[in-house]
């Protein structure tokens, strides 16, 4: 069985992240949704949503049943973004930039069916993040790095705390679990 946490072998630049970042904080940040899973402020920007998608709270949304994704406007707006996408040789489904505030939590909860053993991972890049930010996984902290590459199986418990002074940026990635990502975890 895979690691409930794997570091991925991709890094990318951490200051070209944040320029995009920037680029897309320009059109702004949606509030997630599912209001009883957090406390504070968390939010997204789409970058690939369903094709159906014409709100941008569809737009953010993970939909499992959804079989066809198209990029937005903002990723198109956004070059650092999409090269670091065309690193992932997997199927990729929605891609949002997710944001916690400082201050903020996102409580305990699982996503179901988002690990590989389902066929299903979610795959994190920290663009923005400091020392006072705390992700735990089944009860263990997990401490990302901006610009690393992190799979975490988030079928299990999982929670985030951000207590320090700066919001916590991701660029979070849904794929298709396929041959490659399976090497890529076993390597």
């Amino acid at each position: 069985m895979i690691p409930d946490a794997v570091r991925l072998p991709l890094d990318f630049d951490p200051k070209r992240l944040r320029a995009d970042l920037a680029v897309a904080e320009e059109i702004g940040w949606t509030d997630h949704f599912v209001k009883r899973n957090y406390e504070g402020t968390w939010s997204a920007i789409a970058l690939r949503g369903p094709a159906y998608a014409t709100h941008p709270v569809q737009a953010i949304y993970s939909d499992p049943g959804c079989t066809e994704f198209s990029d937005t406007p903002v990723l198109d707006a956004c070059a650092y973004f999409r090269e670091v996408l065309g690193a992932f040789s997997c199927p990729l489904q929605s891609v949002r930039l997710m944001r916690l505030d400082p201050g903020s939590v996102i409580l305990e909860h699982r996503d179901h069916d988002l690990d590989v053993e389902s066929g299903f991972a979610r795959l994190h890049v920290p663009v923005a993040t400091n020392p006072g930010v705390t992700f735990m996984l089944n009860q263990r902290p997990v401490r990302m790095g901006e610009g690393e590459c992190w799979y975490l199986r988030l079928s299990d418990p999982h929670a985030v705390r951000n207590d320090g002074a700066d919001a916590r940026v991701h660029l979070v990635i849904d794929v298709i679990a396929d041959d490659w990502l399976k090497r890529l975890l076993g390597a």
